[in-house]
This record gives structure tokens, sequence and C-alpha cells, in this order.
């Protein structure tokens, strides 16, 4: 009987905690790494792979995503985790919750989180998570339910949904989330969330440290008055108006009001997601000071790190919270590059072209829908951008791999070492290529980073030992299986 199941030959690996690079071998078995070390000699595994001396990165994990928002979500699994998997990723942490869109249902999560994973089975290309919100007064008390049946470990509050919908002013709140009328998503709820997850933490200490709530931090009340203003000048369009409409201050006082309701409720692990601008980040670093008992996490998403309010694409661009000038684009870069962010992600939210734009006013901006997917380009445009600046591989493998999968207890992810998944992505720092949306297994369309010149590409993606791409090309069914944390 063979040793290893696969060996991988000649890998330059980055290591999220070694910052120089090794030629070594990697035998693989039972979908486990086996072996790490040079010259492993081929006769002990039944399969050999060449890797050509290319960089070897832990397979991503792309933390923030959305599957099945816009599209029903079987559909959409298929297609954006092919994407995922053409850009090295190889785990996803995807974003649900009840109310409009997704699977347009409110009531328990008993019923509603059980037909997500149905629907998810056999339909992913990576393997998969999911992230659960809240909604409801309901929900606050199923979340040991949610942990305990289906290992989900991580929650999320959306800050502006108090009075916003997902594009726009909404009085119909009740409405758009599915809530009985007498509920309130607001500040009160999202203080018993934090309740209820505090008490979590406290039953089971052994994981506490997996056990987070994730917030988006924007105010409603400040996106209605700036809207209205903004909408009323003629001058102001595209995406210098959508940013001008959702200002960062509101970013900064949303940071603030959640760091304190953190503190108050001892709800101790603290993600604030996708920050976006200057003062966002310097919030959120103010707010660390402040309580430093909380342990705060830091996100940023390559689209806020790629595309600025004159990117050529425009509408296709818009996103919640909103592209920022480039001078907020160059601060979030200081902080990646400082250490002051922990993750990166893509956000991905895949809104189909004839979704995505009003046909009667297609280049309005207030009518276009918010969202755009982009995980096929996270690795390669965090290498691209990064390495300009002076990014390291072993940075980007902590900030794509090890430090997401540590904060979300996939416990068997995110480095490239004996005992964890066989997850790994070989990618040529040396071939550049231009973005262009018909090259991509998504379903979306367009690209708001299209004709984009990237350097660093994506060759091969292994899941647990298994070549899913391969030059260029998804190969194979459906091989991504749930990841139960905790």
């Amino acid at each position: 009987m063979s040793k290893f199941d696969l060996l991988v030959k000649n890998v330059r690996v980055v290591s999220p905690h070694n910052e120089s690079v090794e030629l070594l071998d990697l035998g693989i078995k039972d979908g486990k790494f086996a072996q790490i070390s040079p010259n492993i000699l081929p006769e002990e595994a039944q399969e050999l792979f060449d890797a050509k001396e290319l960089l070897g990165f832990p397979g991503v994990v792309d933390a923030h995503m959305h599957i099945g928002i816009y599209q029903p979500l079987d559909q959409d699994a298929v297609t954006e985790s092919k994407a995922a998997a053409s850009g090295g990723v190889t785990t996803t942490l995807n974003y649900i919750r009840t109310g409009q869109y997704y699977l347009n249902k409110g009531g328990s999560y008993q019923g509603f989180f059980p037909e997500v994973l149905a629907l998810s089975e056999g339909n992913f290309f990576v393997d998969y998570s999911y992230h659960v919100a809240p909604i409801s007064k309901q929900h606050i008390a199923e979340i040991p339910y949610l942990f305990e049946e289906f290992g989900v470990s991580s929650f999320k509050i959306f800050m502006f949904y108090g009075g916003y919908g997902l594009h726009g002013l909404s009085d119909q709140q009740n409405l758009f989330l599915m809530i009985n009328k007498e509920e309130r998503y607001d500040i009160a709820h999202f203080e018993f969330i934090m309740r209820g997850l505090a008490g979590l933490q406290e039953k089971y200490p052994e994981v506490k440290d997996h056990l987070s709530l994730s917030l988006h931090c924007e105010i409603a009340e400040i996106l209605n008055a700036y809207t209205k203003i903004v909408q009323s000048d003629r001058s102001l369009t595209g995406l210098k108006a959508y940013s001008m409409a959702r200002p960062p201050h509101s970013e900064g006082l949303a940071i603030f009001m959640a760091s304190y309701l953190a503190n108050e409720t001892n709800c101790l692990n603290i993600n604030l997601l996708h920050l976006s601008s200057r003062k966002a980040v310097e919030a959120a670093l103010m707010m660390e000071t402040v309580f430093p008992h909380i342990n705060f996490r830091r996100e940023v998403t390559v689209g806020h790190l790629l595309l600025d309010v004159d990117t050529p694409t425009g509408k296709w661009a818009k996103v919640n919270p909103p592209i920022r000038p480039r001078e907020d684009v160059e601060f979030l870069w200081e902080a990646v590059l400082n250490g002051k962010i922990n993750w990166i992600v893509s956000d991905h939210a895949c809104c189909s072209t004839e979704k995505k734009a009003s046909l009667q006013d297609p280049e309005n901006i207030w009518l276009a829908k918010s969202g755009f997917g982009g995980t096929e380009y996270l690795l390669s445009g965090v290498f691209s951008e990064g390495i300009k600046r002076g990014m390291t591989y072993h940075q980007m493998a902590k900030l794509l791999c090890w430090n997401p999968a540590q904060r979300f207890g996939l416990i068997n992810k995110g480095n490239i070492a004996v005992g964890y998944d066989a997850d790994l992505v070989l990618l040529d720092p040396n071939q550049t290529f231009v973005v262009n949306a018909t090259n991509s297994e998504s379903q979306q369309g367009y690209t708001p980073f299209e004709g984009m010149e990237l350097t660093g590409r994506v060759k091969n993606t292994f899941l647990r030992g298994n070549l899913i791409y391969d030059q260029g090309k998804v190969i194979g069914s459906p091989r991504g299986s749930y990841v139960k944390r905790g």
C-alpha cells in the first residue's frame, strides 16, 4: 500500500508562520497533509503532481460571501463556488438570514436552516459554512440550537437595517425582514443578540474564542439624511454620490455604538466587517484602546482595496458600504501593511447584469442593486496590489488563510502543515492577466474589476487533496462539504 494518495512535488511553500519560502514536497493521505519535506520519493505515492516551483499558498478562506441572495441558493452555490475555486478559495463562509432575498422566508431557524443545508448539499465545489443573522426575538433564543446542532459559531448584525432596506430607505422594515409588527430590528435587539451570544460563550468556555459576532456598521438615520441631501443635488452622480450618501462617519458612529454595547453585554469577540474608510478604521482602533478586553477583529474587502469612486465600471461597483475616494483606499492599504487589519475577504454577492441595473435608467446609481461578486479575484487582487506595496507572501497567507480560519473555528484550515486539510492553491507570481467577466465561472455577467491588469495567477486548486481547478478549468463534480464548527 502506498504511503500517500498524492504527492505534490516542487512547491515553494508559503506559510502564515514562516517568513521564508521553502521548496518542499507535500505528501497527502486521506485528504490531509501527511508529510512535508524536501525530496519525498515518488514511488511512495499513488499519484504524482509536479508544481514546477510555483508558489503554494494554503487554500484561501473567503470568510465573507453571500450565496443565494439574488438567485436560488442551490443554483448560486454551484456557479459561485466554481468562481471561488478558480481563484484559489477552498473554504467559503456565507452570510444567511431570514427575510426578503435569500430564501424569502421568515420564521424559526429550526425550519429555515435545515432547508439552507439541504439546498447546499452536493452543490458546492469548495467547503463551506454559514454565519447566521438573528433577525427576530425568536432567533436569539435559537442561538444555542444553531451552535449545538449545526456548529454555527458566528452570527451577524446588519446595523443599518434599523430603518433601511438592502438598497435604500425603507419604512416597511417588518415586511422586508419578515418579522411580526410588534418587533423592531433596532439597537435594543442588537443588545439582546449580544447577551445571547455572551451566554453561549459562558456555557461553552472551551470554544469561546471561536464564538463571535460580526457587524455591518452603518447608521440608518445618517444614511437617510445624507441620501436626501445628495439626491437633491443633481450635479452629484455615480459612485461619488453614493459614497457621500453613506458617509464614513456613519460607519464610525456605528462602530462606537456597537463597541459600547459589546462592553455592556460582555460580548467579547467582535468582528467589524468590510471597513471602507479612514474614519471607520480609526474608530475601530480607538475602540480597541477604550475596551482592551474585547477581542476586536477588523476586516476589509478586496473591492475596497482595488476600487475607488473614479473606477470606470461605475454602477457595477455599487456596494454597501460604498466604494470610497482614493485617499481612503490608500489608508486601508496602510492599515493592512501595518498589521491593523486581520483578514481580507471578497464580500461576494452575485448580482446578475439584468438585476444590477435599471432597464429604464441604466446609469442611475440610485436604482442599481447593491453588491457584486469577486471571490475569483481575491487572491490575485491582494497579491498583485500587495506586491507593489511591499507586502510579503507570509502576510498574505495570514490575512487570506490563517487568521479567518482561526477566528471562525475552521481548525483544520488555513495552513500547510501535517494534520491540516490538504487545501492548496498554486500561483504563478510572474503571470499577468487582464480581468474580463467572460472568463469568470460566476453567472454574474460583469465585474467592477473589468480591464484591471493583475499579476499573480492561480494555476491549480486542491480541496482536501483533490484537484478541483486546473489550468483555467474547474474539474470534476462538486466535492465541497459543510464544515460544522465548534
